[in-house]
């Protein structure tokens, strides 16, 4: 994002108070067969929901943008992961008017941002199910802990759509966390006049009596905060990479001429970070680009960023590196977000030297010459201390920082290599902190403790001289 700113045998035996003693440890953990309400992130308690996994959703939407209405059909396809008596869906704001389990009707209720299902047996550990879900109402978007709007954001023509790191429960019930990755396929249905787009590739498009539906497909796991349904008066571009990646791009009018020069950059781009990082992880790309000041900001939704207006270079690229670092590899906690947005903004400084910019060092020096009062420092990237602050500076200059100390150390043979099997390793995963620095010492050999402490964790601006080298 670019800002402007489980073995319920086993349970069973256990006592009571051992059982209790268990779930305040785990908020995921299920007790007695009842999903937890959310994955335990430190963060966000009540993201993502325990006891199942989603493989797949298939979304159909009718949305007017007239009336701002919406009309849902979500069929989720899961795995429980133990015994399940209820489980939990996030979805917030609309109206469920119908829900099955299996084709079943299954009790559900309402608890904040909790969909509470029962279904009417339980569910076997391991057992694969359905969840059909229809809804409607007025989506709006969810107020994030620094004050920013995410999720589905009304627009004068139709609604940017960005669900960092909260909203993809106003327009679809999830499990909405990274930790649950799944394939989606979206059945968008608009006035005729309007585009919607989706992540993935376009299957096809058909107009009748008005409106017209756009089916998409999204093959390769995605988190849900990275689906979008975004929804304006487009001009289309389509074409296919020399590499088969098949682009979409979807431009407001109003920003197509500051637009166009960037996006003719956007397949050399991703050629670029190709070789940096490894292949494309993705059989499609593109972008979307909105005009839709409400929001402020872009968001590396999968396959298809979407951005807020007419984005320049470095913003591409950003968004772009995030396909590899954030999508592909994602994240199992938001406290680790540096992950995404401190590679995502480090690949801004790599293309800048290698394309007539400053070098790195020079970004890095930069930015180390300000004052220990500054912004940058407030806190440490590895640990930003809770929701509001994961979009701040720190997270991704001293995030993009971290990296190039990484790389002064190791040397840039390693520190590619590093790189390149991060991605490659997690591809379509997640990936921790933790597992970083121990790739980045196994690749080039070298205890590299002190300088993830230092870089990661150290309150305050670091003393270079006491820096891991």
């Amino acid at each position: 994002m670019i800002h402007p700113r489980r073995r319920p045998a086993l349970l069973a035996a256990v006592p009571l108070a051992v059982t209790a003693l268990l779930a305040a440890a785990d908020p995921a953990l299920a007790v007695g067969g009842v999903g937890a309400p959310g994955v335990g992130d430190p963060y966000f308690p009540l993201a993502g929901n325990g006891g199942y996994h989603v493989d797949h959703y298939d979304l159909t939407l009718n949305y007017d943008p007239g009336s701002r209405r919406l009309e849902g059909r979500a069929v989720l396809t899961a795995r429980a992961t133990q015994r399940l008596t209820r489980f939990d869906l996030d979805l917030r704001g609309l109206k469920v008017t119908g829900l099955t389990v299996d084709r079943t009707r299954a009790r559900h209720r309402r608890d904040g941002q909790e969909l509470v299902v029962t279904p009417r047996r339980a569910l076997r550990a391991g057992e694969r199910f359905r969840v059909t879900v229809t809804y409607s109402g007025v989506p709006g978007p969810v107020t994030d802990p620094d004050g920013s709007l995410d999720g589905w954001i009304p627009t004068d023509d139709g609604a940017f759509v960005a669900g960092e790191p909260q909203g993809a429960m106003t327009w679809f019930p999830a499990n909405n966390h990274p930790r649950d990755k799944a394939s989606y396929d979206f059945t968008l249905t608009v006035p005729e006049g309007r585009t919607a787009v989706a992540n993935g590739v376009l299957l096809g498009k058909r107009t009748a009596h008005g409106r017209t539906t756009f089916r998409w497909r999204q093959t390769e796991p995605m988190a849900a905060y990275l689906a979008t349904a975004t929804i304006g008066k487009f001009q289309v571009q389509q074409f296919t990479t020399r590499d088969g990646v098949k682009v979409y791009n979807a431009v407001d009018p109003r920003e197509a001429t500051a637009s166009a020069p960037v996006l003719r950059q956007l397949p050399s781009v991703l050629d670029w970070e190709s070789k940096l990082f490894g292949r494309y992880p993705f059989r499609a790309a593109g972008a979307i680009v909105d005009r839709a000041p409400q929001a402020g900001y872009a968001l590396e939704t999968q396959t298809r960023p979407v951005y807020d207006r007419a984005p320049d270079i470095a913003t591409v690229v950003h968004e772009s590196a995030h396909q590899w670092f954030g999508d592909s590899v994602s994240l199992t906690s938001w406290k680790d977000i540096w992950l995404n947005e401190g590679f995502a903004s480090y690949a801004e400084w790599l293309y800048a030297e290698q394309h007539g910019g400053k070098s790195a060092q020079a970004s890095f020096d930069a930015l180390y010459a300000t004052a220990a009062d500054d912004d940058l420092w407030a806190f440490p990237p590895g640990d930003p201390g809770g929701g509001r602050n994961i979009f701040d500076t720190p997270v991704y200059a001293r995030g993009a920082m971290a990296l190039h100390a990484l790389r002064t150390a190791v040397g840039d043979r390693a520190f590619f290599r590093v790189l390149r099997a991060w991605a490659d390793r997690h591809r379509h995963g997640h990936g921790t902190t933790a597992q970083f620095e121990r790739l980045a010492e196994q690749v080039s050999g070298k205890e590299l403790g002190g300088l993830f402490h230092t870089w990661l964790y150290a309150p305050g601006k670091p003393n270079i001289r006491t820096n891991s080298r």
